[in-house]
């Protein structure tokens, strides 16, 4: 009597794809981010030419901004939003080397420039997500410049005639603005991108994974990127070279923040 082979596509015997919305999210302490911070230090500190090499990026960006601030300032608000897109994709292949880590394996600079090939068209869709919200930033940030600035100010006093009480108003709607878009990136990108790396998930749930995150522990990540934020402006003085260590330690702090808010996929059946 012939026997029918097993078919592996059958619903019945696939097993059940994960949704997003029934990840179990972790909840996190206050001090959670100082120890996501200390295990981003350490991982810096084990693979440093790794570190020093995307660090060496963020500078090169920021150095990138400042020049374009002194010769186009017009032009430096819409920028500036860049920065929030590109740091995030630099710091893949810091993911990429702190996962290396975590599996006890040695990381490679190599390994890490390629770490993207294997969720190409998932990152290029989240990429342009964030690219469509940094245009929008930019858009807003010159119709605010265009708005509340009566002239040009020289380029000998530029960042002294813009940051000046006089233009008081100027700072508080370019802060106003810039703080809205900075939000809606982070809270879609907290996370997303180890997410993508990690899990090769699609990009409209690793987003929403981010998004709960965010809504799950509003005060804990308001914290985080507020030592993001508060830790680059440090960086960027004097002439952005701090970010050749602080741009890689919050690199792999990310990885850890991930790591911590999201469950491990569960061990597959044994063979």
């Amino acid at each position: 009597m012939a026997t029918i082979p097993h078919d592996s596509h059958d619903p019945a015997s696939a097993p059940a794809r994960e949704s997003v919305f029934e990840l179990r999210l972790a909840e996190l302490q206050p001090r959670d981010p100082l120890r996501w911070l200390a295990r981003g230090w350490q991982d810096f500190l084990r693979c440093p030419r790794i570190g020093l090499f995307y660090g060496a990026c963020f500078v090169l960006m920021g150095q990138a901004l400042w020049q374009a601030f002194l010769h186009a300032p017009a032009y430096v608000l819409a920028l500036s939003a860049g920065f929030l897109l590109m740091g995030p994709f630099l710091a893949l292949g810091l993911y990429d080397a702190s996962r290396a880590l975590e599996n006890g394996q040695r990381p490679s600079l190599r390994a890490s420039l390629v770490a993207w090939r294997p969720t190409l068209g998932t990152m290029a869709i989240f990429g342009g997500v964030l690219l469509i919200l940094e245009m929008l930033w930019g858009r807003a940030a010159m119709v605010v410049f265009a708005v509340t600035m009566n002239t040009m100010p020289s380029s000998a006093n530029m960042l002294g005639a813009l940051l000046s009480l006089d233009n008081l108003e100027f700072i508080v709607s370019y802060l106003v603005v810039g703080s809205i878009f900075a939000g809606l990136i982070f809270v879609s990108s907290a996370i997303s991108i180890p997410m993508i790396l990690d899990r090769q998930t699609d990009a409209v749930s690793a987003a929403l994974t981010s998004l709960r995150a965010c809504l799950q522990n509003p005060g804990v990540m308001l914290l985080w990127g507020a030592l993001i934020t508060v830790l680059c402006v440090l960086a960027m003085v004097p002439a952005f070279l701090g970010l050749l260590v602080v741009g890689p330690v919050l690199g792999h702090a990310t990885w850890h923040a991930y790591r911590h808010i999201v469950p491990a996929r569960p061990a597959g059946p044994t063979r």
